[in-house]
């Protein structure tokens, strides 16, 4: 194929990052470098699909290999990312007609989203109008989300570094409040991402190996919030044990639906804006019961975590990188790869497909029977579910006492359309 059919590609990463969503993007450089017969440049959005949007993309082939090598041990989006929403093209067609005259202008013909259910659908609207269009795109979603809130994938790429963050550090801090229980803290909450699903907070869970191990409480988006049950149980813990170590989503609420946390304003994809919920419990047990509490939100630090990467979830995010670039050049689109699991133990693993249409805007939630019958734990079940996706280090390279991370270049391409397009 010569260089004048040959089409170029166009990678974004979406939302929230996370600790390996890079590897996901060196699987797919590197893939496309090894197909460069029949990919020509692949160009990254710079702040995600605004850079489609607004023209401004960056040449990837400006990169070493060595660089695009160390993005696998790097975390946050090497490109930028961004929290975007394109409306649904009855609303605003113009923004997809933007995005096809852009890659038109830059013969890009392989559209490749990496992100979560809003960027699923973005990729099914993209391949839809261009066919409409005249100029048909291949279009492959990447996923990518530390919630593993994607339907169909048995797990999504960044959750399990995220579970094993989150696992580590709330076995690590019952260690120190236990030590301090009888003179001082008694009651440590520690607040976990999840707004409507909670499988980061269940993989907290994954610390208690044997009964009195921290955590003791783990509270779910998915159980209404009891107040007095929740309180019951904290008394009870610090009276056995000495001390009580609580897990909490941002996402926990009341029957009624209303967060522990609601702030009363929303962020730009309309979702409401949780202002915190662990000092919101934290008060709680220090007023009825007057325990002496600490808390902690771990917030950026869970999904920025690469130092502590799990084995597991490196490969699986690379994995998707390199499937999206395979499936693209069997002409796969409105597609993309999900992980399959064949067995839990031993821990066996494959790539398997999802239809866009499918995964578009679906919330997996976490199932009844991977929570304890009381609410306020996980099952055996659960454990068994989690426990591979935590396995294995894949630690960065060290220099100084600091972890080795690679910044790019992000040359820009020159702009060819004369019009603008704000944002």
């Amino acid at each position: 194929m010569s260089n004048s059919q040959k089409q170029n590609a166009f990678y974004a990463q979406s939302g929230g990052v996370t600790a390996v969503i890079n590897a996901s993007a060196c699987g797919l450089i590197e893939t496309a470098r090894q197909h460069s017969d029949r990919i020509g440049k692949v160009y990254a959005g710079r702040n995600g699909i605004i850079g489609a949007l607004t023209e401004d993309l960056i040449d990837t082939s400006q990169e070493t290999d060595a660089d695009i090598a160390a993005l696998k041990y790097t975390p946050s989006g090497a490109f930028g990312s961004c929290r975007y929403k394109l409306k649904s093209l009855e609303e605003n067609r113009a923004e997809y007609e933007r995005l096809i005259e852009v890659f038109k202008a830059h013969n890009i013909g392989y559209f490749f989203y990496n992100g979560g259910g809003d960027s699923m659908d973005t990729a099914h609207k993209v391949s839809q109008l261009s066919e409409t269009m005249g100029y048909p795109i291949t279009c492959v979603g990447i996923p990518k989300t530390v919630d593993n809130d994607l339907p169909i994938t048995d797990n999504c790429p960044g959750f399990g570094s995220v579970a094993k963050y989150v696992a580590v550090s709330i076995r690590e801090a019952g260690f120190d409040v236990a030590s301090m229980a009888k003179t001082s803290t008694k009651v440590f909450v520690m607040e976990v991402m999840g707004r409507h699903a909670g499988w980061i907070a269940a993989a907290g869970g994954l610390a208690a190996e044997k009964e009195g191990d921290s955590p003791h409480i783990i509270l779910f988006p998915e159980i209404a919030f009891d107040k007095e049950k929740f309180l019951a149980k904290v008394d009870a813990t610090v009276k056995q044990y000495g001390y009580c170590a609580v897990v909490v989503s941002e996402g926990a609420a009341y029957e009624d639906g209303t967060f522990l946390a609601d702030s009363g304003t929303v962020d730009a994809f309309g979702h409401k804006q949780l202002g915190g919920v662990a000092p919101v419990v934290a008060q709680m047990v220090k007023d009825e019961l007057g325990y002496k509490y600490h808390w902690a939100v771990a917030d950026y630090l869970q999904r920025a975590a690469r130092h502590i990467a799990s084995q597991t979830d490196v490969d699986q995010a690379y994995a998707m990188g390199k499937a999206a670039v395979e499936f693209a050049l069997a002409g796969k689109n409105a597609f993309m790869p999900a992980i399959v699991r064949e067995s839990s133990s031993p821990y066996k693993w494959s790539v398997g497909e999802a239809a866009l249409s499918e995964v578009a805007n679906v919330e997996k939630m976490m199932p009844r029977d991977y929570i304890s019958e009381d609410g306020m734990h996980i099952t055996e079940k659960c454990r068994e579910y989690l426990s591979p996706l935590i396995v294995g280090e894949s630690y960065p390279t060290y220099k100084n006492g600091l972890p080795e991370y690679v910044t790019l270049k992000n040359i820009g391409v020159e702009k060819k359309l004369e019009n603008a397009f704000k944002v």
